[in-house]
């Protein structure tokens, strides 16, 4: 490689430097030798220090510095910094839109010509007739070679190499993808649908017809999307439209009842658009269709016009008056005939033609406050076709009814001198509503030496207790006068004589009655005739007793004590 030569006595050389051992090494005779291939792309220089000693070891001179320079060699080939690119083009790009740019990377010297790279687009899949992409020989610009992308396929692979000049290469895929573009509208098949009979009575959610339209561009994108509305004919929202997103098939929905009478023909007019707008053209006469329907017409049943009536009613009010009006009408103008269902007892009765509900006969409402029947209307052309009603009859309370009182009075007694707390509880009841017999008030006659003996105090609305209003009253039965009157305006009332008794009472309050003394003077013969009965009773019930006390011990007899007040009546 290089040779050196020392002009003095005996030398013996070496090499020093950071190069690999025995890379560089030096002959006797002062010859520098390369051991082994140099790669620039290593290292592209070396500094090498020659050494010049005596046999002994002994430093000759100073050592001398020899610098190797690393010629390049074109032996590197251009690189891709990574094997697959992906790229994005719209359908409607113009001839020479960029797609994107490829750089390849080549390790030899940059200054030198062995690093230009030249690009060549050498496969494309899937192929197609007409050139879709170019890219630059010098920059690696990838671009669109034909005048529109429109109509290819979806997807497309490139394969592309960066070579040298020396004819070094290596390659690279881009992934193409072409972007779909709202660049066509959607399409009816027809111009006109239909027309279609639907029956009246058709349940809701009933599909009348389903329609497509059509659209060219990339099926499932937003731009194949169709977005279907209805125009006009449709105002009242009888129906609604329900679309497939995976076919763009719509169906045209009953959402509300038909009704023959109402509307027997609907003119729909149905559009498609996209959910996306038009790149390119607009909509025109084939995104639009006319859906023509028919409604057919069915024997319907009458219809009331509530499906309950309240009515009130006056108790005793006059027979034959009109409560109310059972109102019906038939979709199709039929005649109607009413009846009247769950009035057992016949109170009632109600128009055949007219739907009027009478009362037969007059009502008590303390006989029943409440009357409930059904009330049917038939179709006067097909008894199968009906509706019915119920109907409540509240019979209003009239103060008809006086108060009463309640309970048996006869064994209950009242104590004299006056226990404290002792009462008698009267009852009493009126027939009539709360309204006119809700609270019932009891009066003493307006007499002094009544109400000087008795008081009346009231409990709640239909009770009062009775008591004494003195201290001590004679025992007798005395007959105590007062009325009864409800609540209401005027009032009724019922005017009450109660024979109370009254008596002496034991320590537990028990009621001492004495038998009645007989009335006049005795005879002197009836005298002494009970006297001599009397002793002729008593002689012979000695006799009986004595002849018995030699067979057997004699009884003693029961006492019997009993204390009866006298009563007074």
């Amino acid at each position: 490689m290089q040779r050196v030569k020392w002009s003095g006595s005996q030398a013996e050389y070496s090499l020093e430097g950071e190069f690999p051992e025995m890379l560089f090494t030096i002959s006797r005779e002062g010859v520098i030798y390369l051991n082994a291939p140099l790669d620039r792309e290593t290292q592209d220089q070396f500094l090498i220090s020659i050494v010049v000693e005596r046999p002994d070891g002994r430093e000759i001179a100073k050592p001398v510095e020899l610098r190797v320079m690393v010629g390049d060699a074109n032996d590197n080939r251009p690189t891709f910094p990574q094997a697959q690119y992906h790229a994005v083009v719209k359908e409607l790009a113009a001839r020479g839109t960029e797609i994107l740019t490829v750089q390849a990377a080549d390790n030899d010297d940059p200054k030198t010509d062995n690093v230009r790279i030249f690009y060549r687009l050498v496969g494309q899949i899937p192929e197609s007739p007409r050139a879709l992409f170019r890219v630059d020989r010098d920059s690696g610009v990838i671009s669109v070679q034909a005048d529109s992308m429109e109509g290819t396929a979806p997807q497309y692979t490139l394969t592309i190499t960066a070579e040298d000049a020396k004819g070094l290469n290596s390659s690279c895929t881009v992934v193409v993808t072409v972007q779909d573009e709202n660049n066509n509208p959607p399409a009816f098949a027809q111009h006109e649908y239909g027309p279609f009979h639907v029956p009246e009575d058709a349940p809701l959610a009933t599909t009348v017809t389903s329609v497509l339209a059509r659209d060219a561009d990339v099926r499932g994108g937003d731009s194949w999307q169709v977005d279907y509305r209805l125009e006009s004919g449709n105002e009242e929202e009888v129906f609604m439209l329900v679309t497939d997103k995976q076919t763009n098939e719509v169906s045209l929905v009953l959402s509300k009842v038909l009704d023959f009478e109402r509307e027997s023909e609907y003119i729909l007019v149905l559009s498609a658009q996209n959910p996306v707008p038009l790149v390119r053209g607009r909509y025109g006469p084939a995104s639009t269709a006319t859906v023509s329907i028919y409604v057919d017409d069915i024997n319907e049943g009458p219809i009331l016009s509530q499906s309950h009536y309240e009515v009130t009613v006056r108790e005793g009010e006059e027979p034959g008056r009109v409560i109310a009006t059972i109102r019906g009408y038939d979709p199709d103008s039929h005649p109607i005939r009413y009846s009247l269902q769950g009035d057992t007892k016949k109170y009632f009765s109600i128009g055949k033609y007219s739907g009027e509900l009478k009362t037969v006969q007059a009502l008590d409402r303390e006989e029943n406050s409440t009357y409930t029947m059904e009330v049917i209307a038939v179709d006067g052309r097909n008894s199968s076709l009906s509706a019915s009603t119920l109907v409540t009859v509240h019979i209003l309370d009239v103060n008809d009814n006086s108060p009463v009182l309640v309970g048996d009075y006869s064994w209950k007694y009242l104590c004299t001198p006056r226990w404290e707390d002792q009462a008698l509880v009267l009852a009493s009841r009126d027939s009539d509503g709360p309204q006119h017999g809700g609270r019932l008030n009891f009066s003493l006659r307006s007499d002094a030496t009544v109400r000087r003996n008795w008081k009346l105090t009231p409990i709640n609305d239909t009770h009062t207790n009775l008591s004494l209003n003195i201290p001590y009253l004679a025992p007798e039965v005395y007959t105590v006068p007062f009325t009864i009157s409800d609540s209401s305006s005027p009032p009724r009332s019922t005017f009450i004589n109660l024979p109370v008794t009254v008596c002496t009472c034991n320590v537990r309050g028990s009621c001492k009655i004495a038998a009645k003394p007989l009335e006049g003077m005795p005879t002197i013969q009836s005298a002494v005739g009970i006297l001599l009965g009397t002793f002729a009773v008593i002689g012979t019930i000695l006799i009986i007793t004595f002849v018995r006390l030699s067979y057997q011990n004699p009884k003693e007899p029961n006492e019997t004590n009993q204390e009866r007040a006298l009563l007074k009546i």
